[in-house]
């Protein structure tokens, strides 16, 4: 079964069309990469996906199930996650808190105002994991807000996994980032999607073509290629589509 299917999906915003007619298939398991130039639509699409966006026509599947027309916390709650380009977490609260949030409700926990978070043993156990999963341990009590940037985004992808979806979407996940703080987010993001599937949007082509198993490339709203690493490098309509720049240096 496909994780992710999109159907002749576009959108419009008044008269102008953003996405027009994107036709994809995303493979359970498959770490998934979309790229394109600047305005390609590549943002509008994630926020189509995960409900942000309304769809002006076609259809959206995930795991066989339409999600077309739901709301965001609907699809999250059928095993969607995401992250955003701009971060986004509570930062008055320490990195534990923020993970435990995102637990609650993949564990059964619904608002009761006589429960303590305090005594939710599996909560506490799972949000712990996954802080030290994300390399945040030293870091477990501090308040969000005071992270570093790449902590930041790591303490975000680490709230992605914690609502216990299958499909997460990462929206530019090393932004902003240096070199080692890519490198190390890379392998954050491999080490911690194993088993999942992993859909991206990306501007770094060393990040993109060392980590996506396939690659999609949007131009203008439409896809114009999809395949192997390899292939899309050599492909004549996506260099074309990138002005003649190497995608290994975009």
């Amino acid at each position: 079964m496909n994780a992710l299917e999109l159907s002749a999906v576009h959108k419009n915003f008044g008269k102008t069309e953003i996405i027009r007619g994107v036709d994809l298939a995303i493979p359970a398991g498959e770490r998934h990469a979309i790229i394109g130039p600047n305005g390609a639509g590549k943002s509008t699409l994630f926020n189509l996906i995960s409900g942000r966006f309304p769809l002006s026509s076609g259809a959206i599947s995930l795991n066989g199930q339409k999600i077309s027309g739901r709301k965001p916390f609907e699809i999250n709650r059928m095993g969607l996650s995401r992250s955003f380009q701009i971060t986004n977490i509570f930062p008055k609260l320490s990195v534990f808190e923020n993970v435990r949030c995102a637990t609650l409700y993949s564990l059964g926990y619904r608002y009761a105002f006589w429960r303590r978070l305090s005594q939710l043993r599996d909560a506490r156990e799972l949000a712990d994991d996954i802080v030290e999963r994300i390399g945040l341990v030293g870091r477990r009590n501090t308040q969000a807000g005071t992270l570093t940037y790449a902590e930041q985004r790591a303490l975000e992808i680490g709230v992605t996994l914690a609502t216990g979806a299958d499909v997460i979407l990462l929206d530019e996940p090393t932004a902003g980032m240096s070199r080692s703080e890519t490198e190390r987010t890379v392998e954050l993001i491999r080490r911690v999607t194993e088993g999942k599937t992993l859909v991206m949007v990306e501007h770094d082509m060393s990040v993109v073509f060392g980590l996506a198993d396939r690659i999609s490339v949007l131009v203008y709203g439409k896809v114009i290629a999809t395949d192997i690493p390899e292939r899309i490098r050599s492909n004549a309509a996506v260099q074309e589509a990138y002005l003649g720049t190497s995608l290994t240096e975009s």
